[in-house]
């Protein structure tokens, strides 16, 4: 429903660089009204009908308005933290102590991305708390304790260290193995890469972090795999995941595929959301599976690796023959020392890629929401899961246009809201896209 976050520093590659996005922020509405109770209730209708798109309180507008300064911080951060490790011979010199360590080349280049590792890790620290403890905490949206945020923050960085420094250890074997066609191997072997991970981490990665089991709710449990069974979906597994340790807001998302395929919900979703609200997001959900979007993105990631890599293989050589002896004699991409211009480069083309990443993923959203739609014909509980997951989340249900092309994975709330009050063929005989699709 909403974005899930990712570990490690691959998968936290940075999207764009823009000050214009303070300009998508706009101002508060005038009428905003302020976090009163009043404000915050929510009533089902008692008939169906339209459900209004809430305005966001003040709060909600801080939180969105802040989030974009912080967006802008961070991500001029991560491109700035490689470029100084290349320019103040940090890299070259983390090199040569994993030469020292490493003894034999093969190891010192995954010892030389763990020592990576923990030297960025202490240098993002204080953006890092800011941004997921501290400013979560001032706007109430958290229930995590210090402890749990750093035995959290340990257990990131030590999961994505050592699959880190198996990814990169490949990608630089390949670089010694083949000069010319290394960002092909590499871009090639990421899509089994790929597929193991969407095996391994539902069972052996995400359990790691919180607690998973069977719902609690027995007959809500048998609903959802009644209407999973009639989305076509054999062998389905739903879970319930303990985020209230976490977080106070609301979340579920599908992940793994074949046998660890499942659908997670947090619990803060099922404590805040009615039965049939529960039903329409499971219906979403199911729609990701039944429309194949968990294999479409793994392609598309396998695509976009490829694309990365080739523009690094064409962009790399000029600029380490040119600035090789500033960045501490670093004259060849082989050289491992050249990482943090490899992740530099990646992160301007996933710079530029965002916008178009971004609506392919809106788009499939959109379709979970049709497929949803269509399969519970419940428009009203479509329309009050996202209201409540605009409140509880304290999200702007209309951002600018900037914020929707390079941050929203998701159609804003306010979108979604006016699709689920309006999309209703079912009324007027008209033809379901996904028809074919569901079990009568």
């Amino acid at each position: 429903m909403v974005p899930r976050p990712r570990f490690g520093y691959l998968g936290r590659l940075v999207a764009v660089v823009s000050l214009l996005t303070l300009v998508s922020a706009g101002p508060a509405p005038a009428d905003a009204p302020a976090d009163t109770p009043e404000t915050l209730a929510i009533t089902v209708p008692s008939a169906p009908g339209p459900v209004a798109v809430p305005v966001p309180s003040e709060k909600a507008m801080r939180w969105y308005r802040s989030g974009n300064l912080l967006w802008i911080v961070a991500t001029l951060w991560g491109l700035a933290v490689p470029t100084l490790l290349l320019l103040s011979k940090g890299s070259a010199r983390l090199r040569d102590l994993a030469l020292r360590l490493g003894r034999r080349r093969f190891l010192a280049v995954g010892v030389f991305f763990l020592l990576y590792s923990a030297v960025t890790f202490v240098l993002d620290l204080p953006l890092s708390w800011y941004a997921s403890y501290v400013r979560p905490h001032a706007y109430e949206l958290s229930n995590q304790t210090a402890g749990k945020w750093w035995s959290d923050a340990l257990l990131g960085l030590a999961v994505s260290a050592v699959i880190g420094a198996l990814v990169v250890t490949g990608c630089y074997w390949f670089l010694r193995w083949s000069p010319r066609r290394w960002w092909l191997w590499t871009g090639l072997t990421s899509l089994p890469f790929f597929l193991l991970g969407a095996l391994v981490q539902p069972v052996y990665i995400d359990p790691l972090f919180n607690k998973f089991g069977a719902m609690k709710d027995a007959r809500l449990e048998a609903e959802i795999l009644a209407l999973a069974e009639r989305a076509g979906i054999a062998g389905s597994r739903v879970y319930e995941v303990e985020k209230s340790v976490d977080t106070k807001t609301v979340n579920a998302y599908v992940t793994g595929f074949l046998n660890t395929k499942r659908i997670v919900l947090w619990d803060t979703l099922l404590a805040k959301l009615e039965r049939r609200e529960t039903l329409f997001v499971m219906g979403h959900e199911m729609g990701h599976y039944v429309l194949g979007h968990v294999w479409r993105g793994i392609l598309l990631g396998t695509l976009l690796v490829l694309f990365g890599l080739w523009v690094v293989h064409r962009t790399a050589g000029g600029l380490l023959a040119r600035f090789g002896d500033r960045f501490g004699g670093v004259h060849e991409l082989s050289d491992v020392a050249s990482l943090p211009l490899l992740l530099l480069l990646l992160s301007l083309v996933s710079l530029a890629l965002s916008p178009a990443y971004l609506a392919v993923s809106r788009q499939a959203e959109h379709e979970s929401d049709r497929f949803g739609l269509e399969l519970t014909r419940d428009n009203s509980a479509a329309a009050m899961a996202f209201v409540k997951l605009q409140q509880e989340n304290l999200s702007n249900p209309r951002p600018g246009w900037l914020y929707k092309l390079w941050r929203s994975s998701h159609p804003p709330l306010g979108e979604r809201i006016d699709f689920a009050n309006t999309y209703r063929p079912w009324e007027t005989g008209q033809p379901l896209r996904y028809e074919d699709r569901m079990r009568p």
